[in-house]
């Protein structure tokens, strides 16, 4: 298979190859590439050292991070979708690592997709609670469980939009919180907008499009203090950037939300900060990153 993929390569001629969060595959193909003298962009889209930590194999971390860090610095260029994680490669001494974000499709999610239909019926008859949501897949890095603090409040409506491995375990230990399972497209879109706030516990994301998607939708957000969506949010502006694995930090927040004036203003805000990421401009950057090392 090995020379297989070799000849392929060989015979297409390609001027560059784009490695997609290079791993076992990804780093037999840059060897590849080096032999044919072709130059690779790789994209760093996960950490797996911080997700190895969260599944309980702590002995593992600092091996898969030392892999994955050898196949970036063995690339002509290593694009990054955070400061963070930026600054995690620089510190591991990968050398070429430039700041490549991702882009959102600010026409599918726009606050013109709020539903009143909906809210009326996540807040069953309480006009006063604060709709917080969440959308990603259900598996223990994302920490949802972390939000317990928020199910348990009667004046918060916790919405949880997604699947996965954790999804029947979380159902149990939050009882109160609506999950809607998986949704996209418009669907998704009207239920972005229909939030009050968006909320991502998870600690190791190199970026989170769902937050992304939640501010172009016009809908503030609660992010942690480490990983990729420190960049996205504005803390006290567009939402707020705080420690979410402390329950009293957490509550926090959203009943300060609760009682601002300004919360049309913050949803403003909230959208303005991402319009100029469009895809066309995204994907403009990374031809020019393919130029550049040509």
């Amino acid at each position: 298979p090995q020379k297989r993929v070799q000849h392929l390569i060989d015979g297409f001629t390609p001027d560059v190859i784009h490695l997609a969060s290079p791993f076992a595959l990804g780093s037999y193909a840059n060897k590849v590439a080096k032999r044919l003298n072709i130059p690779t962009v790789s994209i760093y889209q996960t950490d797996l050292g911080g997700f190895a930590k969260q599944y309980g194999f702590g002995i593992a971390q600092n091996s898969l991070q030392k892999i994955l860090y050898k196949i970036h610095s063995q690339t002509d260029r290593t694009l990054a979708p955070s400061t963070s994680a930026c600054l995690d490669l620089h510190m591991a001494g990968v050398p070429e690592v430039y700041l490549w974000r991702r882009g959102v499709n600010t026409e599918l999610f726009n606050p013109s997709k709020k539903s009143a239909q909906l809210r009326e019926l996540w807040k069953k008859g309480d006009s006063n609670k604060i709709i917080v949501g969440f959308v990603g897949r259900l598996a223990q890095e994302k920490r949802v469980i972390d939000l317990k603090a928020l199910e348990s409040n009667p004046n918060i409506q916790l919405i949880i939009v997604g699947d996965g491995p954790h999804r029947g375990k979380l159902e149990q230990q939050l009882p109160r919180a609506l999950f809607l399972g998986f949704k996209s497209g418009e669907d998704l879109a009207k239920i972005y907008a229909s939030f009050d706030l968006f909320i991502h516990p998870g600690p190791n994301e190199t970026f989170c499009q769902a937050v992304q998607e939640a501010l172009a939708s016009g809908t503030p957000c609660i992010v942690p203090t480490t990983g990729g969506p420190v960049d996205l949010v504005s803390h006290g502006k567009t939402g707020y950037v705080i420690n979410i694995h402390r329950p009293d930090e957490l509550e926090s927040a959203v009943m300060h939300f609760k009682l601002r004036n300004d919360r049309a203003n913050m949803a403003m805000q909230a959208r303005q900060s991402v319009l100029s990421r469009t895809w066309s401009t995204i994907n403009a950057q990374l031809i020019n990153h393919y130029e550049e090392i040509l």
